[in-house]
């Protein structure tokens, strides 16, 4: 049984290692939107070229994450975590130096891979060494302190990127790891699962799963050339779909279940959550941008003007989540995603010369009250509607289910709203196509309330409930369980 106490000084050092880890992923999942129009004009890249330096970290992320929490279980989760540390700022070092938008994409590609071992493996320290007394409040402040990561990324991305460069927005990741690898080498107790029975890790399962993201989303990314090569592409990512879930189906030990999405709980929570996390992650790629190119802010004026949403998820989800213990998860779940769309559709006002008081902060309070409402709740949702054992299991798909919406949604929402290669050059441009790209992110999120409100019921007595109740990602549903593991528990 772990027994670090968190007042003693070995578990305040187990809570820094975590923290600084999880938030180096954290990090470079919010700070590099707001650096994007620099990078395009530093390197002459297109818009495509832009949603590949979001999407590539996203893709191996997105499909490797629950393989990256079982790696840990089996070979020592210290040890995995402190790989994917310094794998993470080799990655990052690389991202600083690109000479070209080329390498850039690549060095991204394994950033993600990096994030895929540190991000579950953060919260599998934490979980395998704290006493059971205090693992809760270990657990909490974790989350908390890495929500205030996520907060002032935009901020610190901005200033960054006003200051002495946009690839200081990578290279920052350097000293962070060579702080959080060597405490976590020295602090942290190794941790296994302990078990014999693992069985085989799932490799032809996640690299079907992360190859038929790959394939769709550069379809979805080129399909503005309308070539041969682009349908080719995106009928051979449907291909490798299906076999992803014949794969999954037929092995004993699959990455991904399929039998879990017998509970129509969870497969309905899920489909919310595909659609809540493409709009954000399509509004928070395109914000970015808008209040650069179109209105005509600095970087560091951009990344501050969008802190409220953060803000307000670390003030106030805990409460959310209280509330939704006492009503249950259907309301919340059908009101929060229509309080984001009309956070969205306030954002139509925000053009070239809009007022920071008038035009953008009354939108981003609406989005952030309905982002308040409703995470929490979906992480509860998504516990209660499977049994306990499979609790981390759960939470991981649902984490990873909203990475790839996010994924696609970068890829497809511009290709939707009509922009084209050069639009993030053109203000009256861009500002067209964001009108009606904030309509269709509006129109996903109705839906989303729909189907939460069509198929969602009341949890279970007695069901597991959510340990980070504070959580601060605008782009991802917080990981929760003993483990995130890439097979069945």
């Amino acid at each position: 049984m772990p027994d670090v106490r968190l007042a003693s000084p070995q578990g305040k050092w187990i809570l820094l290692t975590t923290v600084l880890g999880s938030s180096m992923a954290m990090l470079d999942s919010t700070v590099v939107n707001v650096a994007l129009p620099r990078i395009g004009r530093d390197l002459d890249a297109d818009l495509a070229a832009l949603q590949w330096t979001v999407n590539a970290y996203m893709l191996t992320l997105a499909g490797l994450i629950l393989l990256g929490g079982s790696l840990g279980d089996r070979y020592g989760r210290r040890k995995v975590f402190v790989v994917g540390v310094v794998w993470f700022a080799a990655a990052s070092l690389l991202c600083g130096l690109a000479p070209n938008a080329g390498v850039l994409v690549a060095a991204r590609a394994l950033q993600g891979v990096g994030g895929a071992l540190l991000t579950p493996g953060s919260l599998a320290l934490i979980q395998a060494s704290f006493h059971p007394d205090d693992r809760g409040r270990a657990v909490g402040l974790w989350s908390g302190f890495g929500g205030i990561g996520a907060a002032v990324g935009p901020f610190v991305g901005g200033w960054l990127v006003d200051g002495p460069g946009w690839r200081w927005v990578f290279l920052l990741n350097v000293p962070l790891a060579l702080v959080c690898a060597p405490i976590a080498v020295r602090h942290v107790p190794e941790s296994a699962d302990g078990r014999t029975d693992h069985g085989r890790f799932d490799v032809l399962g996640a690299v079907l799963g992360a190859l038929t993201l790959a394939l769709v989303t550069y379809a979805l990314i080129e399909a503005r050339s309308g070539s041969l090569v682009v349908v080719v592409t995106a009928v051979a990512g449907l291909a490798a779909g299906v076999a992803f879930v014949s794969v999954e189906k037929r092995r004993p030990d699959p990455m991904m279940p399929l039998g879990i999405f017998a509970s129509r709980q969870f497969t309905a929570v899920n489909l919310v959550t595909l659609c809540v996390y493409a709009a954000f992650g399509g509004f928070f790629f395109l914000a970015a941008l808008q209040l650069q190119v179109v209105v005509g802010w600095s970087a560091l004026a951009a990344g501050t003007a969008l802190l409220p949403t953060t803000a307000l998820m670390l003030l106030f989800s805990a409460r959310s989540g209280a509330l939704a213990d006492r009503i249950g998860p259907r309301i919340p779940l059908t009101v929060g995603p229509l309080l984001c769309a009309a956070g969205m559709l306030l954002m139509l006002r925000v053009g070239p010369d809009a007022s920071y008081l008038a035009d953008v902060l009354p939108a981003l309070l609406v989005l952030g009250t309905g982002m308040v409402t409703l995470v929490a709740p979906l992480t509860a949702t998504v516990l209660g509607s499977v049994d306990t054992s499979r609790a981390g299991l759960a939470s991981g798909i649902n984490n990873a289910a909203a990475r790839a919406a996010g994924l696609i949604a970068v890829a497809a929402l511009p290709l939707v709203a009509g922009m084209g290669s050069e639009a993030y050059r053109s203000a009256s441009a861009f500002d067209s196509a964001f009108g009606r790209a904030m309509v269709v992110c509006a129109g996903v999120l109705v839906v989303g309330s729909v189907v939460a409100f069509a198929m969602v019921r009341s949890l279970p007595a007695g069901c597991r409930r959510p340990e980070c109740r504070t959580h601060g990602s605008v782009l991802t549903p917080p990981l929760e369980g003993e483990r995130t593991r890439g097979r069945l528990s």
